[in-house]
This record gives C-alpha cells, sequence and structure tokens, in this order.
C-alpha cells in the first residue's frame, strides 16, 4: 500500500509500525523517494479494514490525503518492521 501526503519527516513510518502491532499485523513500511511511504501489511481483511481506517488520520503531525492499496503474495512474516 502506498500513502500519500505529508507523511514524510512526521513519524508517520513509527505511527504506522506501532499501529499495524496494536492489531497483531506483520510486515513492513519504508519511505519512498518521491515523498511517499509504502508499507506491505499482512493480517485478517477485517482487521486491515480498522488498521487503514486508523491510519487515514496519520499521527498528529501527518497528514494523509491517499493510500492506495493492492494485493500481493503472502509472505510468512512474523514481525513488523521499518526498512
Amino acid at each position: 500500500m502506498m500513502f500519500r501526503g505529508r507523511v514524510q519527516g512526521v513519524g508517520f513510518r513509527w505511527f504506522v509500525k506501532e499501529t499495524a502491532e496494536s492489531f497483531g499485523l506483520t510486515g513492513w513500511v519504508r519511505n519512498k523517494e518521491d515523498g511517499a511511504v509504502e508499507a506491505e501489511i499482512q493480517g485478517s481483511a477485517g482487521v486491515l479494514e480498522e488498521f487503514l481506517s486508523r491510519a487515514k488520520t496519520g499521527n498528529s503531525a501527518a497528514r494523509v490525503n491517499e493510500i492506495v492499496t493492492k494485493p500481493v503474495a503472502v509472505k510468512q512474516e512474523t514481525a513488523f518492521e521499518i526498512i
């Protein structure tokens, strides 16, 4: 998934990591050169919807203008990390 808006330099990756972990999700998050933040997040569909609902607001310093999602192949990740 891709997050666009004011999402770099404002602690948004840490927000995504902490939020994902609070929902028991696994995967990773990283900055992109174009100013977006990219994430691969795995979990059940219902939990992912809850995560996305929370991610839309971001943390207090971020502003999420757009979230683009697409399905990906499931991997056997056991944690969530910032890469």
